[in-house]
């Protein structure tokens, strides 16, 4: 097989292990020679570039012929050797190519197309496979072209492989494989990745200090000058101090300062045009592009605050917190809101004792001398500060505070009406417990804070729960009005409180308060008790027999135990039937002395003494019930009973009243059921359809609810129509006889009840009804629910009232308020 390429300034085959080299046209190409027998590459050799593209295939193409392949054999001359292969060069094609298409790149021969038809076709990405279509080739005569301009930022090689078979489709040749490459020209402008960029550099920075950096990136080849990027500053605004604050690293695109002078205060921000070109920054050549960095100054602390005025006013009532006496006003350059311009306020001198505090305002920067301990117009009447003031961060190095960050604050003190104040408040005395009324307890004064000033104090009670105690109106002295008892609720652990009120005669007048606490000291006043008060045991003596006595007294220690716990001496029974021993100092033991005691109550007199001085006594009475036990030692029922006091004949005959009471309530119900049965019996003297006793209802009468009787609702269901009654036409009718028309026939009841509304189903009765000529008068039963026709009864429409007037209906009067109405209507003839 061969393959023939143009001659010079075209593809040419080379022949291993030289490689095959192309006059790209451009700045950068080759130049191809014929030295004998052997062609050979000269690469990097440049040329100028023409103006205008030169066609391709200017010259037909030369034919070299491939030689077969020789196996080794033998022959006349013995051995034959096997020649070398032919090395296939690549082709490079330049991309965006102008045409004409399609552009024919190589031809494929097989040297056997003498002896045998043969058919070229070449396979793989960019001829049968995706992207399809770019190449193609002359099946005939092996004529391999491109169809389109090639992108290389696209797609920058192809690997095709041609075909040689027969007119049966056998391969005579084995396939080539064809490696096509994309030369690069320079036609993408470098692009940067933001077209803004955003940087920032401390004022005061020197000269080298790194701001930011920018990047830009070109599709072309990076490993040409077609990709090589570098960068320029175009301009800087604002020129101050000088138009070149900053430079760039052409190659790395690092911005860094190249003068000193930057200040935030002067010029907070910088806007920078940055270039990049490629051809490695050759302006004629080169395509260019721009992006724009944004520089910001950040700030430093390089300003002291300072304090608009040397020196700051204000005044303060007494007695007065959490007041602004003055605000401080302050001025710093740095920036806003920052730990550089937030001030610090600082008193230095004159305030020892901490009256005052400077608070900042966080909005406007101020320093609020704010009152947090009272003052005093008779002790303090003006002060004197010494203020300083600084940031929240530092100085920068070499930074000195300002003159003006020092200030004087001057503040008056207004004298005020003040309350009287109680020396000692609260006030503790201490007095034993019943004392009697009228005794002075003690003087509860107050004093007027305002010694400038001569005013009144007056007294008065503002609280005493026990109402005990009152106080003079002019010199505070407090006494009783009634005894003092350290048991009352008012006391609470031994101590009782009262509040009085002490007010002057300013003007505003105040007033202030003060709390007296008594100590009340005890006294034997309260003998014990005894608890419980009733207790039962069994009537025989048994070692769990007992009853536990517990002694209680209110007084306090060393007036309450330990109890002297005794039996008295009267009656004798006592004495003789029980005994009690103490347990410990506040509980005693009481049990029965004797074998066997009659079950019965009994009340048992007990002495109990205190160890006051002198003691106090107390006989308590314990109510015990002595019962027959069980053999648990439990009080059994009946002997519950017997000991309640009942003997046996008060038991029965409280058996026999229960017993003729039930006999008594039986008899009354047997005779209520005899009764009503007779009733039942009695035959009735007129029809029980004219019997009114059935029909008298009683309306306030609730009964026992709907949900305990079985109603059978589906009476009250709608039926299918009632339109035969609702549009029967109106007219004049009578209401005292039945009109002698057809009667109406009312639909019959389905089985099935209708899931009408009931509320519904009623109106539309009422409303049939009343249209209807063949019913009864308004004032007679009206039929809701038809029920059939043919019955046996006849009807009584036939029957005319008289009208001679002869009929007396005045005995209706004596019927009741029920049959008012008939009265009316039959009664009244003679009114007419």
């Amino acid at each position: 097989m061969a393959l023939l390429v143009p001659s010079c300034h075209t593809w040419i085959l080379v022949k291993h292990p030289l490689a095959l080299c192309l006059n790209t046209m451009g700045e950068h190409h080759f130049s191809v020679c014929r030295v004998s027998k052997t062609t050979y590459c000269n690469a990097n050799q440049s040329f100028p570039k023409p103006k205008q593209q030169v066609k391709v295939w200017d010259s037909p193409p030369r034919v070299i012929k491939f030689l077969r392949k020789h196996q080794r054999g033998s022959s006349a001359n013995g051995l034959r050797r096997q020649k070398r292969d032919w090395v296939i060069p690549p082709i490079n094609v330049p991309e965006n190519s102008r045409g004409p298409f399609p552009h024919m790149l190589v031809r494929i021969r097989s040297d056997q197309d003498k002896d045998v038809g043969i058919r070229y076709s070449i396979t793989g990405a960019g001829a049968d496979q995706p992207p399809s279509g770019i190449y193609n080739i002359d099946p005939i005569s092996g004529n391999m072209f491109v169809t389109q301009p090639l992108d290389r930022e696209e797609r920058a090689s192809f690997h095709l492989r041609a075909h040689a078979v027969d007119m049966n489709g056998n391969q005579v040749e084995n396939p080539i494989d064809l490696y096509i490459y994309v030369i690069d020209m320079n036609d993408n402008r470098p692009e940067f990745q933001n077209q803004v960029y955003n940087g920032s550099v401390a004022e005061g920075s020197k000269p080298g200090s790194s701001v930011m950096q920018v990047t830009a990136t070109d599709s072309d080849d990076s490993t040409t000058a077609n990709g090589m990027v570098r960068y320029r500053i175009l301009s800087q605004s604002p020129h101050s101090p000088i138009p070149n604050m900053f430079t760039i690293n052409s190659e790395t695109g690092d911005i860094v300062t190249v003068a000193a002078g930057l200040d935030r205060e002067k010029v907070s921000q910088y806007t920078i045009i940055v270039q990049a070109t490629d051809m490695e920054g050759n302006l004629n050549f080169g395509l260019s592009n721009t992006a724009t960095a944004l520089i910001s100054i950040t700030d430093i602390n390089d300003n002291p605050p300072e304090l608009t005025v040397r020196t700051f006013s204000g005044e303060v009532p007494e007695n007065k917190v959490n007041v602004v006496v003055t605000n401080l006003t302050v001025v710093d350059r740095d920036q806003p809101h920052s730990p550089n311009w937030n001030a610090v306020y600082r008193i230095v001198s004159g305030d020892p004792s901490g009256h005052f505090t400077i608070r900042t305002n966080p909005i406007t920067n101020e320093g609020m001398v704010t009152v947090v301990k009272p003052v005093d117009f008779e002790m303090n009447r003006a002060f004197m500060l010494t203020v300083v003031v600084s940031n929240q961060a530092h100085l920068a190095s070499g930074i000195q505070s300002s003159l003006q960050s020092t200030a004087g604050v001057t503040i008056s003190v207004q004298d005020v009406n003040e309350p009287p104040v109680f020396p000692v408040n609260p006030k503790m005395i201490r007095f034993e417990e019943g004392v009697p009324a009228g005794t002075t307890l003690t003087v509860f004064a107050a004093q007027d804070p305002d010694h400038f000033i001569h005013q009144t104090v007056r007294y008065s009670k503002l609280s005493d729960p026990a109402n005990w105690l009152k106080i003079n109106r002019t010199n505070g002295q407090i006494t009783t009005m009634a005894l003092l008892d350290r048991e009352s609720i008012y006391v609470k652990n031994n101590v009782y409180e009262a509040t009085f009120l002490a007010f002057d005669n300013g003007s505003p007048q105040a007033s202030g308060t003060g709390t007296l606490q008594i100590y009340l000291i005890d006294v034997n006043d309260n003998a014990p008790v005894l608890i419980p008060r009733e207790a039962q045991v069994c009537e025989r003596a048994r070692p769990n027999s007992r009853i536990n006595i517990t002694a209680s007294d209110a007084d306090a220690d060393p007036n309450i135990g330990p109890f002297v716990f005794e039996l008295p001496s009267f009656p004798a029974s006592v004495r003789r039937n029980w005994t009690i021993s103490r347990l410990s100092g506040d509980y005693a033991q009481l049990r029965l002395r004797i074998p066997y005691l009659e079950a019965s109550v009994y009340e048992i007199p007990i002495i109990v003494s205190d160890s006051g001085n002198p003691p106090l006594s107390n006989r308590s009475v314990i109510r015990v019930k002595v019962c027959p036990c069980d053999d648990n030692g439990d009080c059994s029922a009946t002997g519950a009973v017997a000991a309640a006091g009942l003997g046996t004949g008060a038991i029965i005959a409280i058996l026999i009243c229960i017993i003729i009471l039930l006999s008594m309530v039986l008899l009354f119900v047997v005779w209520m059921k005899r009764r009503e049965k007779e009733r039942q019996a009695k035959p009735l003297l007129i029809d029980p359809e004219d019997d009114v006793r059935d029909n008298i209802l009683k309306y306030d009468e609730e009964g026992g609810g709907e949900e305990d009787q079985d109603y059978d609702l589906s009476q009250l269901q709608q039926p299918e129509s009632l339109d035969h009654i609702i549009n029967k036409p109106t007219g004049v009718r009578r209401v005292d006889e039945r009109p002698v028309i057809a009667e109406s026939q009312y639909p019959v009841r389905p089985s099935l009840p209708h899931p009408g509304d009931i509320g519904d189903f009623i109106n539309d009765g009422l409303r049939a009804a009343d249209n209807d000529p063949t019913a009864p008068p308004y004032d007679s039963l009206l039929v809701f629910d038809y029920e059939g026709s043919g019955s046996t009864a006849g009807s009584v429409s036939s029957l005319n009232s008289t009208s001679s007037g002869d009929q007396d209906y005045d005995y209706l009067n004596d019927w009741g308020p029920r049959f008012k109405k008939l009265a009316d209507l039959y009664g009244g003839g003679d009114d007419d």
